[in-house]
């Protein structure tokens, strides 16, 4: 069957009462969690993990979904109206985004704001749908050695994005792995780094990690601010919509940021953040009036929100097709999905193509719900942000509490959530990137028994991670973004150089 039939198949199931209603709850839970300050999407999925596991793995992985992209879509509420990103991807939604609130057209920043975030999510869920499958047929070809070098490539490219802290992407990405290796060693029987304790014979459950340091974790760095006061922001609106202007600002901007979102979305490592910062610095070089950028101009809203959900969706691609994780969110997904007995990969659409197909349908019905949700109930919703946190960090640090005795069933794992939430937290106050430390923790584990099945293969020679076409193109890719970094700098360098060689 094709893609169209296969989809078509995937509304049937995606359709039923029980899968709205998931993906509702989702996008709402979602929603707010982006509107609050210090959260996230990955948190988000992370709290919500240990009520999954009484469900079956559709409306788990349904409403995990509608975590994702909710939360794309209440990211940019904080950053209108206080100024305060909920995560990075609602970065760019502050420069234009804030002064449009105090212009007093908050009403319009955001209904602009779930408009363009519906538009690029509807986009980019068209997309996936006529991508994935071809992309999960290529990686059926894919042996030990291919994937060996994919899981290298993920985890390269994901800590040379780092931001301005290359170096401690990596050295992130290192610890991860070194984690991954705790315990028995499946093919020797041979005990690694347990440290005589017999808790950490069985490895320690990335989960465990995952909510230590996304929820946990950030739950400690918000104590420091946690009585701090909160910044004043419109607690009464008018009718939230647009006028035909705005629409006509809005609407190149919009459908040019979704595909750009999309792509980036997809490769490892690169992110909403990324694509809504690119897609800002797009729209402000093809404006014909950039001088209204950072002043209030609708299309600096636009261009950004569109990009951050196309690229939330891109990002489910390399985890549903090929079984990388290539953001911390779908990391946290991934291994929910493993806990659910599902294998993320090629095989995933051949075995389980009603579960692939109805999630993916799902996405099309949330945007809509998200988009009714996000316009008409917009001014209840911000309400949110004045819950104080003395009120709301307590409660999330409950649930980190009895998810992780969820998981485990052990007191054991509790002092796993402090070491961890505290070595999160430590990581973070030191500027070190985690997503490349949760993807390590996750994929480690695999990485290395594919590394050495592939080493196994071929009689202890290294050549056959070089023997096919794919392994020869991932070895580049990797170089590829070994250099990037180095790259960057000499050019940024000579870019400098040369400013000030014009000035002087």
């Amino acid at each position: 069957m094709n893609s169209f039939q296969l989809l078509l198949q995937g509304f049937g199931v995606a359709s039923q009462p029980l899968y709205i209603l998931c993906v509702t709850i989702g996008g709402i839970l979602g929603t707010v969690v982006g509107m609050l300050p210090g959260l996230g999407p990955a948190t988000g999925v992370a709290i919500l993990l240990p009520l999954t596991f009484t469900m079956g793995p559709v409306p788990a992985l349904i409403m995990m979904c509608g975590v994702y992209y909710g939360a794309m879509y209440g990211g940019s509420r904080a950053s209108i109206l206080i100024n305060t990103p909920g995560d990075g991807a609602a970065i760019a939604a502050t420069f234009d985004g804030y002064p449009m609130s105090l212009n007093g057209r908050a009403e319009a920043a955001l209904a602009i704001s779930a408009i363009a975030s519906f538009i690029g999510g509807t986009i980019s869920t068209v997309l996936i749908a006529f991508l994935a499958l071809p992309v999960s047929r290529f990686a059926l070809k894919f042996g030990s050695a291919e994937y060996f070098l994919l899981y290298v490539f993920a985890l390269s490219a994901t800590a040379s994005m780092s931001e301005g802290k290359k170096l401690k992407g990596f050295i992130s990405m290192l610890l991860g792995l070194m984690i991954s290796t705790v315990g028995i060693d499946p093919q020797s029987g041979v005990n690694r780094f347990t440290l005589g304790i017999l808790e950490l014979q069985g490895g320690i459950d990335f989960l465990i990690v995952i909510i230590a340091v996304f929820a946990f974790g950030e739950v400690l760095k918000s104590f420091r601010n946690i009585t701090e006061g909160k910044k004043k922001m419109q607690t009464k609106f008018g009718r939230i919509w647009i006028s035909r202007e705005d629409w006509k600002r809005s609407v190149w901007p919009i459908l040019r940021s979704a595909p750009l979102g999309f792509f980036i979305g997809v490769l490892p490592g690169a992110g909403a953040t990324i694509a809504s910062l690119m897609a800002y610095s797009n729209e402000k070089r093809f404006s014909k009036h950039p001088e209204e950028f950072g002043h209030g101009a609708v299309e600096g809203v636009a261009a950004p929100e569109s990009a951050n959900n196309a690229a939330s969706v891109g990002a489910l691609i390399p985890m549903l097709a090929l079984g990388v994780p290539g953001s911390g969110t779908t990391a946290v997904m991934m291994g929910a999905m493993l806990m659910l007995g599902l294998q993320p990969g090629p095989a995933l659409f051949q075995q389980q193509s009603n579960i692939v197909w109805a999630i993916i349908a799902s996405m099309f019905i949330g945007n809509i719900i998200l988009a009714v949700i996000n316009i008409p109930l917009a001014g209840l919703l911000v309400r949110v942000l004045a819950v104080p946190p003395k009120v709301l960090y307590p409660i999330v640090l409950g649930l980190t509490f009895v998810g992780t005795y969820a998981i485990a069933s052990s007191t054991a794992s509790f002092y796993m959530l402090l070491v961890f939430g505290i070595f999160g937290f430590l990581l973070s106050k030191a500027k070190f990137p985690m997503s490349p430390f949760v993807l390590a923790v996750i994929v480690g584990t695999n990485m290395e028994q594919y590394f050495r099945r592939a080493y196994k293969i071929s009689n202890g020679s290294f050549k056959i991670f070089a023997n096919s076409t794919v392994c020869q193109i991932l070895l580049v890719l990797i170089v590829g973004s070994f250099l990037l970094p180095v790259i960057q700098k000499i050019w940024k360098a000579r870019k400098l150089k040369s400013s000030a060689t014009k000035i002087s």
